[in-house]
């Protein structure tokens, strides 16, 4: 993903030879698996929307947005125009690619970092790290050992093997908050007459974005990943699971407009431990599985039946995009009720905040369990982990939320390795 390819690119520029270890495969294969997953149903366990190359951004609406304010972002953002991405993102307050976009980029920077004298190693799974001394010496992978003492792990929020692993050989880690709950649809037309009022559909005006909370309550409740003109996409990476995410092309041109509309979960609900927060995950995404007739397609429910607690969905204006077919279910018998309440006590405010929101018709589809990493890998001030070598990177790592925190969290990494060695 983005903070493994911005700090191959930095290194590489620098006059290292970066060698990235890829389990899933090059954007143009990755494409097909995720083509062959939403038309027939077989997915991938190695290379979907999650794993492969460009990580889980490459299928998103491609948001640069962030909250972080670092110098670096600036570099990020050249960095992406010169390998492809429209050079508006330069100037707009809030810059997007889009997944058709992102693609090109995320080829030329691997072309890049392949002519400056890397290697990218696709198919190629990361299965343990040897230390000796408390420092990494070699990693065992699918295509064999390699010899290193720096390894920079940029694995993505959905590795949980990788993370299990870890745990095993000792690496600090600890739970950290996460969210869970459904993706929401509504009209983009509708979305935008209730930002724009009578100025919807005014061609100076861009597509209308939103991003709503509710903290009244003990859980925030909030949107997320917000994709204008997107769809819904079938996100599982696990076999007899169902995960949505969301994304858009560049145009943001679809009918529909989505974003997650989750509920906080909390360190201390699990003990602390980042195992059972995984798990927790995994037992939702099991339930959508079941409850979506136990061929990958989502469990769904209209607003209006939710907030009535009854099941099914009474189509109007909105049709759901999720590409694989949804099933009738009710979310009471999928999400805890902590999160259940949490939406229903939360819409009608949201609504307040956005006319139209919580209308009958808005399609809900789950469920919606990867919006971030359950665990932080600890570093200190040289960015290590308490084994030496170890650079925990990006959004997997509980260090980034996006693209851009991800990308600026590798060229920092980056950088710093570039400070010791000094070629």
């Amino acid at each position: 993903g983005p903070a493994g390819f911005m700090a191959a690119l930095c290194l590489a520029k620098a006059g290292f030879r970066p060698i990235v270890i890829e389990q899933g495969q090059s954007i143009d294969e990755r494409m097909k698996s995720v083509e062959k997953f939403e038309k027939q149903g077989l997915l991938n366990t190695k290379s979907n929307i999650q794993f492969g190359e460009g990580g889980a951004g490459t299928f998103s609406d491609g948001k640069l947005t962030t909250r972080i304010t670092d110098e670096r972002c600036g570099f990020v953002t050249d960095t992406f125009i010169q390998n492809g991405a429209p050079a508006e993102i330069a100037k707009m307050a809030k810059p997007h690619i889009g997944t058709d976009l992102l693609v090109g980029v995320i080829k030329n920077i691997r072309k890049q970092i392949i002519a400056l004298g890397g290697e990218v190693m696709f198919d190629t799974a990361l299965t343990d790290i040897v230390i000796k001394n408390g420092r990494v010496v070699r990693v065992k992978t699918t295509a064999g050992e390699i010899p290193t003492d720096n390894l920079i792990l940029a694995t993505g929020h959905s590795a949980r093997e990788v993370f299990y692993m870890l745990r095993d050989r000792g690496i600090d880690m600890q739970a950290k908050p996460f969210s869970v709950g459904v993706r929401i649809e509504h009209l983009q037309s509708k979305i935008d007459e209730g930002l724009y009022h009578g100025l919807a559909g005014h061609p100076a005006l861009p597509k209308g974005e939103y991003q709503l909370s509710d903290t009244s309550g003990k859980r925030g409740v909030y949107t997320f990943c917000m994709c204008p003109g997107g769809s819904v996409v079938a996100a599982a990476s696990e076999e007899n699971t169902v995960v949505v995410n969301g994304m858009s092309r560049h145009a943001r041109d679809g009918a529909n407009a989505n974003s997650a509309l989750v509920v906080s979960v909390l360190p201390e609900d699990f003990g602390g431990d980042f195992a059972k927060a995984i798990e927790f995950q995994r037992k939702l995404e099991r339930a959508a599985f079941m409850a979506g007739g136990k061929n990958y397609k989502a469990p769904c429910q209209t607003v209006g039946r939710f907030l009535r607690g009854k099941a099914g969905f009474d189509f109007g204006r909105v049709v759901p995009t999720y590409p694989i077919g949804v099933t009738g279910a009710n979310f009471d018998d999928i999400l805890p009720d902590f999160v259940t309440d949490g939406l229903r006590r939360s819409l009608p405010i949201l609504d307040g905040k956005l006319r139209g929101f919580a209308a009958a018709d808005s399609v809900l589809t789950g469920v919606e369990t990867r919006t971030s990493s359950p665990r932080r890998v600890l570093r200190g001030e040289d960015l290590q982990s308490n084994i030496k070598g170890l650079y925990p990177a990006g959004e997997g790592a509980g260090y980034a939320g996006g693209i851009m925190s991800a990308a600026v969290d590798g060229v920092k990494i980056a950088q710093y390795i570039c400070s010791v060695y000094k070629p």
